[in-house]
């Protein structure tokens, strides 16, 4: 027997990500269905996973990390059928990613490794952008789904290299916002007003996209989570796991991540990862 019908859909998880791209995908007309393990009482939710799935083509997975992706595949891993094909969306370790694979293979059903970049606002437009890993036809089959909650998809080739080039992607963007947040530390307490700082560094060649989302609301104080200080901790202690197996030397990233757990600890994990820089405010 096989299951799922090509136009539907699983979304697991309903963080910031996972709610958002079941909303995109419930407004595009998709007949999705949604489990999360907190329930959010969302229509269209389910009170367990396996009923989450069933007849689903496409089974995404946000979680929030390797272990709650772990857990909810053993539970779903029994009621998985041929023509069912999971998406792993989630930021993981590169052990996790080949663990799924090497499962699904075995049960007969399809796997993607699929994570993204983008955050709250991103996700609410469907202007993610996807690292693409795996069978080559059947991203081509995938594409349509994939494109209501992205506006591009980026092809890495065999499976695991989207996720390693989603954890190398997020090794920068926390090493840069804790040098931002170090900038205008050093230029607010000499006296410099932070807007002045902050013009400056958008003309300066240090300036990014990233420097644009991220100094102007270090300024103000405002940490609202768009990806949260938890889960980019998270992210670099699988990035240095990479590197150690490499036999590299990652001292930037070693060291802001020791600085992201010491904040975690102090109970600002579900902040914004830019909340580096509340610490000197």
């Amino acid at each position: 027997m096989s299951g799922g019908s090509s136009d539907k859909a699983a979304v697991i998880g309903l963080g910031i990500i996972g709610s958002r791209a079941f909303a995109r995908l419930k407004d595009a007309g998709w007949s999705v269905s949604a489990w999360n393990r907190s329930p959010k009482g969302l229509d269209g939710e389910m009170a367990d996973p396996i009923s989450a799935i069933s007849g689903a083509r496409w089974i995404s997975f946000y979680l929030k990390d390797a272990p709650a992706v772990r857990e909810t595949f053993e539970r779903i891993s029994d009621h998985l059928l041929p023509g069912q094909v999971v998406l792993n969306h989630s930021t993981v370790d590169l052990a996790t990613t080949e663990w799924l694979a090497g499962r699904c293979q075995a049960l007969g059903c399809g796997f993607l490794d699929v994570p993204f970049t983008g955050s709250k606002v991103a996700s609410a437009g469907g202007n993610l952008v996807y690292y693409t890993a795996g069978d080559s036809m059947l991203l081509v089959e995938a594409d349509a789904y994939l494109r209501v909650t992205a506006r591009d998809l980026i092809s890495c080739g065999r499976i695991g290299a989207a996720t390693i080039v989603k954890l190398a992607t997020n090794l920068i963007s926390a090493c840069t916002v804790q040098a931002l947040a170090e900038g205008l530390a050093v230029a607010a307490h000499h006296g410099v007003d932070p807007q002045t700082f902050i013009g400056a560094v958008s003309q300066n060649a240090c300036a990014s996209v990233l420097s644009g989302m991220k100094l102007p609301t270090m300024a103000a104080g405002d940490f609202d989570p768009h990806f949260s200080l938890g889960n980019m901790e998270k992210d670099s202690r699988y990035v240095r796991e990479l590197a150690a197996h490499a036999g590299l030397e990652t001292p930037a990233i070693d060291a802001v991540s020791l600085r992201l757990a010491k904040l975690c600890a102090a109970g600002l994990a579900d902040l914004d990862y830019s909340a580096v820089a509340r610490s000197y405010q």
